[in-house]
């Protein structure tokens, strides 16, 4: 019984290995974006902690920029990154939605591959944040459930571009995840298949942003709320759970 979702989800896999590697055109999208992941992009601890980040920086004119600043567009961000997920994957995988968390089906409830907490929304003048804290699922090692790993979007204001484009960076970062197929089977059949259609996912999401085509709200919590009424985001380089990075077990490049 155990290796039916497996099963199920290296299917997912394929169909989405198809759908991402189909060529778009961007050319007459109002935006641009660019894939700029960081050295070591997915990386894997001591501990067996996977932490991975794809990133793009989007540029864009500064009214644009001006009209996406808000509470209520970061949290349409976090709808988009839902839906490109569903629509990149032919519909096989969807979101259920509840007041206190956000389920991960593939094909239907019974096969429910990660479960979250209801979001996190964090904004200043400067940066914005969403944060889903992972609590369990079929995906994740036992040891993983409601533990402290999250999945995030954090969207940064950058300097303006030497043409005066306004330019903001964006990252998905997955942190603190004990993916169940590197205990079950072996982390080089993750590392080939899991996280590898992460990446392509992420990157994806990441492009398709140039449209500037953000989802509708399915909660609209901050539909009249401005950046001040929300938390400010913590400072560059501080985890969000409090702890220090630099103290964590030196990763293993996956």
């Amino acid at each position: 019984m155990a290796r039916r979702p497996l099963t199920a989800f290296f299917l997912f896999c394929a169909a989405t290995v198809a759908a991402a590697r189909r060529r778009r055109d961007r050319t007459r999208w109002p935006a641009q974006a660019e894939i700029v992941d960081p050295k070591d992009a997915t990386t894997i601890d001591a501990s067996g902690a996977v932490r991975s980040v794809q990133a793009a920086d989007l540029t864009l004119t500064q009214e644009q920029l001006d009209a996406l600043w808000s509470p209520l567009q970061l949290e349409r961000l976090a709808g988009t990154y839902w839906r490109y997920l569903s629509r990149v994957t032919l519909g096989l995988i969807r979101v259920d939605y509840s007041d206190e968390q956000r389920t991960i089906v593939l094909l239907n409830r019974r096969l429910r591959l990660l479960r979250f907490k209801s979001p996190e929304y964090e904004m200043n003048a400067e940066r914005g944040i969403v944060r889903w804290r992972i609590e369990d699922g079929v995906l994740v090692e036992r040891r993983g459930h409601a533990a402290d790993g999250y999945l995030q979007i954090d969207v940064q204001r950058c300097p303006p571009t030497p043409d005066g484009r306004a330019q903001i960076h964006v990252e998905v970062e997955v942190a603190n995840f004990y993916p169940s197929i590197a205990k079950r089977l072996s982390r080089p059949v993750y590392t080939a298949t899991q996280s590898r259609i992460h990446v392509l996912v992420g990157h994806g999401f990441l492009r398709s942003l140039a449209r500037l085509d953000l989802a509708e709200s399915r909660v609209g919590r901050f539909a009249h709320l401005d950046v001040g009424d929300v938390p400010d985001p913590p400072p560059l380089g501080v985890d969000p759970h409090g702890g220090d990075p630099a103290a964590a077990a030196a990763p293993t490049p996956s």
